[in-house]
């Protein structure tokens, strides 16, 4: 397994009182390496009710790294701001939601922003249409090199990786939970056949959550992450939370987190939709999301003009041009 004493660092500095990811992000630039000795001072400064000194810093850097080491062949590595291979996110994103380490199975190379990322999530239990429209346009996207990105949750998520698989490409799982407790459980398999295609796992996370609560807080943190390492977000087909479905046990709408991080950040939204799904409650958040006038709507019956429209759009979601001496330009708002 790969890490540095950086990452042994920012991950010690964030089990004290009050230190999260904005004061990570915003005291520990990305452009540097800080010494475990000015780590210290700086939280000294800044906690609050907690004696911080030299020697707890250092009894809780080994006791971290002692649990990283547990995590065994389920990881590869761990890299955090700082690091030579930390991948650079989409969008623009507020100090409180930059990651900052990453823990990861496979090829982090995905992530770059020399590759096209495109993010597909949606309803954990999608209609068989839904599922053969959603195929459809990941296999197009897939076959145009696209990297698809999802959450390897069941239903959509998982058609997304799996279609990608099956068509030969590279697809990255951001996970909620650690590397070796893969969630859910009958999908662990399969996320060793996503690593063994030359794909990625990656999550924020070295321990289980200890409550249900915190749990589902690490989905909602997952799916921002689907959003700001893509370059879109292709909504299938989701619920709103005022949905009402009566064929339905649990109205699902946790894809609108990830819709709505990515108009946050600016990184452009697409949504898979026809006519004929108008009186389809799973389809709500489509056509909530489609109200804004920006968003891509993909026509299933007849995808590629759009799809290709998505792979021209350069890395802040606007249209490529030619310029007169043949190199790629931008339009200008």
């Amino acid at each position: 397994m790969k890490y540095s004493d950086n990452a042994l660092n920012i991950l010690t500095a964030k089990t004290f009182n009050g230190i999260g990811d904005a004061w990570i992000n915003k005291n520990l630039s990305s452009k540097k390496i800080y010494p475990f000795e000015l780590i210290v001072e700086l939280l000294e400064k800044n906690v609050k009710k907690e004696v911080v000194s030299e020697d707890i810093f250092l009894q809780r850097k080994n006791h971290i790294e002692k649990q990283i080491l547990l995590l065994g062949d389920s990881c590869d590595g761990v890299v955090a701001i700082g690091d030579e291979k930390f991948p650079t996110y989409r969008g623009t994103v507020k100090e409180s939601e930059q990651p900052n380490v990453l823990f990861y199975k496979g090829d982090l190379g995905l992530l770059s922003l020399e590759n096209t990322n495109v993010a597909v999530i949606g309803v954990l239990t999608p209609d068989e249409d839904t599922e053969m429209d959603e195929r459809k346009i990941v296999s197009h996207l897939v076959q145009k090199d696209a990297v698809i990105v999802s959450g390897l949750a069941q239903g959509c998520d998982f058609i997304a990786h799996d279609q990608t698989l099956k068509f030969g490409g590279a697809t990255v799982a951001i996970l909620p939970s650690p590397l070796n407790n893969i969630m859910p459980v009958k999908h662990r398999e399969f996320s060793q056949q996503i690593v063994e295609s030359g794909g990625l796992l990656i999550t924020e996370y070295f321990d289980s959550p200890s409550t249900k609560m915190e749990l589902s807080s690490r989905y909602v943190k997952r799916d921002r992450l689907q959003a700001l390492f893509s370059d879109i977000v292709i909504l299938s087909a989701s619920y709103t939370p005022n949905s009402v479905d009566p064929t339905a046990l649990k109205i699902d709408s946790g894809s609108r987190h990830a819709m709505e991080k990515s108009l946050e950040y600016g990184i452009p939204r697409a949504v898979i939709y026809h006519d004929k799904y108008q009186q389809n409650p799973k389809y709500d958040l489509n056509r909530q999301v489609m109200q804004d006038t920006k968003v891509i709507v993909i026509d299933p019956t007849n995808p590629m003009p759009m799809i290709m429209q998505i792979l021209d759009l350069d890395k802040r979601g606007q249209p490529k041009q030619m310029n007169d001496d043949g190199q790629m330009g931008l339009f200008e708002l």
